[in-house]
């Protein structure tokens, strides 16, 4: 799976360490919960939601020519 984890902690806080995220990401929030992806190089990504709440996540990856 191409998306991880992200800790909520008992405050409902997220903490993260810029540091020691990729150098271009995304983390999506939905549902109490948080996920952190690392964005290819070429790519179109797609969120879809359903009833308010993230459903999928697709991503449709190419390569330059």
């Amino acid at each position: 799976m191409r998306l991880k984890e992200v800790k909520i902690d008992s405050t409902n806080k997220l903490n993260l360490d810029i540091m020691e995220l990729p150098s271009t990401c995304v983390i999506v929030i939905s549902d109490g919960k948080a996920k952190l992806g690392e964005l290819p190089a070429f790519a179109e990504t797609n969120i879809v939601t359903h009833a308010g709440k993230v459903k999928r996540i697709k991503w449709n990856e190419g390569e330059e020519f």
